[in-house]
Parts: structure tokens; sequence; C-alpha cells
């Protein structure tokens, strides 16, 4: 890759702070996915989260990928909107989303839509809302493998469950889903070994449910452990941040090859001592979940230190501050893009060093259609 390969040429056209989404990159790295799992799309589940945009979405359906994970009813309803053949909402559903849900899948009844459960309660609020609607409701058991974030671990209260789950006449069990986004070891040897320790029980516990249940499948993981999980043939993948890549995974995952294609372009906007600039990319702009040094990093700019951040301002220590002035460009690869493409409305489209095209962020809303 060219060392300036991220320079817009016609950067007068381009806003800040703003995410530039190079097309490039994007198709690369939509390409390396399909390429990696040998393209078996069966097991291929990429997760919405991370790009939210219904363009981005039509690139992959076009690559051949069918089937998603999201988090939110947007994000499933923009993956129905663009032709998903499934979408699997990995987020347990509370209060009046499963309404929403029920509404979502009644009016695309072309995507099969399924969601998770990891308790008796919620299994129960969702069969009683579907024998309500004369539906039923496809679902996976969400499996503590570990994170401690959600799901239920292997065990007595998994059996109790799905022992309930045969009664439920209006949800049709598919399988587990197992998330394993804290192992992020960058020796992949010693990462591997940690993933695999950690989905043994659970496919243990799924093939025992075969008798029962032979078509029921394993979705695991997200992107640190894609390269594991794709090098079992019975396993369903969720990457996600691997479709624009960021600065921490990049460090993190030497064997993913994917290229950054999601980079903030920010202006000087002031020089108020010696030493120091300052930019207008604040923590609205930019996830903020991690300390100071870890938010950005800077394409164009050497010898440097991010000071501090506040809404709407980013004060950074210089060295030859004189050669700065108050509307210079830089670009920065966000060290976590989920969180940061959510704070922004639109993406910048660069195709050959060239602004062509924006592209609307959809799904960072709440709520759309339903």
């Amino acid at each position: 890759m060219d060392r300036d390969w991220y320079v817009i040429k016609n950067i007068e056209t381009v806003d800040s702070p703003s995410i530039a989404l190079y097309s490039e990159n994007l198709k690369h790295n939509i390409n390396k996915m399909v390429d990696l799992i040998n393209g078996d799309m069966d097991r291929l589940m990429p997760h919405i989260k991370t790009n939210k945009m219904p363009k981005v979405l039509e690139q992959m359906l076009a690559a051949g990928i069918s089937n998603f994970k999201a988090s939110t009813i947007p994000e499933a309803e923009i993956a129905a909107e663009a032709g998903a053949t499934s979408v699997l909402i990995a987020h347990q559903l509370v209060g009046p989303k499963v309404d929403r849900f029920l509404s979502l899948s009644n009016h695309f009844p072309n995507t099969a839509f399924s969601t998770i459960v990891d308790n008796i309660d919620s299994a129960e609020l969702l069969n009683s809302k579907a024998r309500e609607k004369e539906a039923c409701i496809s679902i996976y058991i969400d499996i503590n493998n570990g994170m401690d974030r959600s799901g239920i671990e292997i065990g007595p209260g998994l059996d109790e469950l799905m022992d309930y789950l045969k009664i439920c006449k209006s949800l049709s069990f598919k399988g587990l889903h197992a998330y394993d986004g804290h192992l992020r070891d960058v020796d992949f040897t010693v990462r591997k070994e940690k993933i695999e320790k950690g989905v043994k029980d659970v496919e243990t516990y799924l093939e025992a449910l075969k008798p029962d249940y032979p078509l029921a499948k394993i979705i695991c993981g997200g992107t640190p452990s894609f390269t594991s999980h794709l090098l079992e043939e019975t396993r369903i993948t969720s990457p996600g941040t691997c479709v624009l890549w960021d600065w921490g995974y990049g460090d993190k995952l030497s064997e993913q090859n994917f290229k950054p294609a999601a980079i903030l372009v920010t202006r000087i906007i002031s020089k108020p001592t010696k030493g120091i600039i300052t930019v207008d990319l604040g923590h609205k702009s930019v996830a903020a979940e991690n300390p100071i040094n870890k938010r950005v990093k800077f394409l164009n700019l050497d010898n440097y230190e991010l000071l501090s951040q506040s809404e709407e301002h980013g004060v950074i220590k210089v060295e030859e501050w004189s050669k700065f002035k108050v509307g210079d460009i830089l670009y920065g690869i966000p060290y976590h893009i989920c969180p940061t493409i959510n704070l922004h409305d639109e993406v910048s489209v660069i195709e050959n060093g060239k602004k062509v095209d924006a592209w609307e962020i959809t799904a960072r809303k709440r709520k759309l259609k339903f």
C-alpha cells in the first residue's frame, strides 16, 4: 500500500470532522472474508454493527454474502431492505423490542429472522407474544463461554431452558450462539488455543442435542476469533470489524490481512500556544471508551501526543510547530471503528483518491420504520 494512499485529492469537498470510506479497501475486505471462508457462504454471517450502511450491505450481497448478524432492530431492518436471506439479532429482546421484532418479521417475509434467549422468562415472553400474533420465532440459545457479558453457562440451568423450549410451540430452536470477543491475544497460536478451549463444551452440548435437533447449528465469535472458527467446517462465523478495519485490531490480529477502509478526517482549527495544535476531532467524533492514547492514530503526523479531548476539540502536542497552519488536514485511523461510525451521519466515499459520493449511516438511528 502506498505511503500516502489515504490523501484525498479534492479534500476541499470533505467536511471535518468526518469519516472517509475508501471503496478499494472496502472491496478488498469483503472479498478477503469470502476467500478466508473458501466461498462457503452458509458459514459466513457478518455483523452489521460495524458499518450500519445499506450501501455497504449492497456490496456484501453482491459478493454473495446473504446472512447477517445484528445488534439492533434498525440494523436488521436495513439488511432485510437490502435483500438479506437471514438476520440474527444477537441481542436479547426486552420491552417493546419484542413487538418491533414481530412487526419487522411480518413486513419482510422473504428474510428469515431469528434472535437469542438465555433464560426461561425471555423464552416465555417471546413465546406468548408470538402466539398472540400467530407467528413462530426462530431462536438460538446464547451461551456464556467465558466472556461473562451475556448468555447462560452450560449446566443445569441450560438443561432446564432446553426442557422449557419443548413446550414453547411458538418458538423454533435453531442452535447455539457463543461470542468470545474477550479473547484477543496478539499471538494467534495462544488466541486459538483459548478460543478452542472455550468452545469445546459448547460443541459437545450441541452434539448431544442432535438426535432431537439434527439441523441445529453453532454461531461463533466475532472478528478476533474469525480465523480460528473458520477452520472448523461445522461452525458459522460472525466477523464484523474486518469490513472496515481499525487500528486496534490491526495491531492485534496480524494474521488477518484486512485494510483500513474508514479514515477520520480532521482539520487544525487553532495553534493556541507553542508546541500545541488543536483539531476539530473531539470525543463526539471518535470513540472515547479507551484511554486518550488509544483513540486515533494519525497517518500524516509524526512525533505527536494527543493530550486531551473535549466535545469538539482535540489538543495535540507536536514537534516543528511552526510548519503547521490552521486549516491543515490530518488523517487518522480510529482505534475502535464500530462506535466511531455510530457518531457520524454519513461517510464520504473515496475512489481513486477523490470523493465521489456520500453514504448515509442509516442504522445509527435507534428507530427507523419498526
